[in-house]
């Protein structure tokens, strides 16, 4: 009787033990299968987020977002850009190339991110770039004066040149838009020519720097005007001096020093209100403009203010856009 008590108790003892590892096997099966679960949800997460950071939507406006390109070197500044195209244009489109605001001594190309994700929706390969700002050493001596920032945005447009059979741009369609500073460097990259000695070194000479279309918010066209209208002066003076010291520069740094009959056509948008730039400046270059038979166009905003969101919404059908169609499409 006690035997078979024994071999009894020993069959359930195995079968309990039995039982007991295939209920262990089970168990990490399953954690295996959580484990495997949320490693899949990350993943799935993962590329959910990188896609939303580096293209737009997947319908037929879609875009790719492409950052930190460096176009450049102005001293020892390596000079970067943002570019934003159509995710599925392979023939050649027009480009834009857009230049932000901030006196010529700060701003950041983000400034434009939302108009170029815009613009590459709309059919365009869109820029924001970087230029050097001025700034001043240890001794108060101005680093980055001009012409370092004109030759910087002449550089950027040679770099989309080089660059046109790997992003699909018809080198012959390439406009420029500026806001405040920016938009005084948009006025000198389009009246400017290789004989006014504003070229540079930067990016490879064989590419033009010429643009064929710009568009200018709120951009100073005189330096001597602007200097005594008195209102407001940069920080730090990029121009180093006054008319009275240098007028040379302040002439050499006007775009209205460069209007010709041949000029690219020229859109410019100014808010009566602005406590930075005159209406008088857009009216000034608008004049000779029209004097030397070249194409302008100016829109004075009533009640308008300086800032970018108030002279224009970029997500909607707006001037600069209906611009661009004309000239470069």
């Amino acid at each position: 009787m006690s035997m078979q008590n024994s071999n009894s108790n020993l069959l359930k003892s195995r079968q309990f033990h039995r039982t007991k590892l295939q209920g262990g096997k089970t168990m990490i099966y399953l954690k295996m299968q959580r484990v495997l679960r949320v490693l899949l949800g990350f993943f799935l997460l993962s590329i959910v987020v990188c896609h939303s950071v580096y293209a737009g939507t997947e319908d037929k406006h879609s875009y790719l977002l492409e950052e930190d390109l460096v176009y450049g070197k102005g001293n020892d500044y390596e000079l970067k850009l943002d570019l934003a195209r159509p995710a599925r244009e392979k023939r050649p489109i027009p480009a834009l190339v857009f230049i932000h605001s901030g006196s010529w001594y700060t701003g950041s190309r983000t400034y434009f991110h939302t108009g170029i994700k815009e613009a590459a929706k709309r059919g365009y390969v869109a820029v924001s770039i970087a230029y050097r700002h001025a700034r001043l050493d240890k001794n108060g001596k101005v680093i980055n004066a001009f012409p370092a920032q004109i030759y910087d945005v002449k550089c950027a447009v040679r770099w989309l040149r080089a660059n046109a059979a790997k992003y699909s741009i018809d080198p012959d369609r390439i406009g420029t838009a500026g806001h405040g500073a920016g938009g005084h460097l948009a006025l000198m990259l389009g009246l400017t020519t290789p004989s006014d000695g504003l070229e540079g070194e930067c990016g490879d000479l064989k590419y033009s720097s010429r643009v064929q279309a710009v568009v200018s918010l709120v951009g100073v066209t005189d330096f001597i005007s602007w200097y005594h209208w008195g209102k407001y002066w940069p920080k730090i003076n990029f121009l180093e001096g006054s008319p009275k010291n240098v007028p040379e520069v302040y002439k050499k740094a006007s775009p209205v020093t460069y209007v010709r009959k041949n000029a690219p056509p020229i859109l410019s948008i100014y808010g009566d209100l602005s406590p930075y730039v005159p209406t008088s400046q857009a009216e000034l270059l608008d004049s000779m403009m029209k004097e030397k038979g070249a194409s302008h166009t100016l829109i004075l905003k009533k009640n308008t203010g300086h800032r970018v969101h108030e002279l224009v919404d970029f997500s909607k059908d707006n001037p600069i856009w209906n611009f661009f169609d004309e000239h470069l499409k």
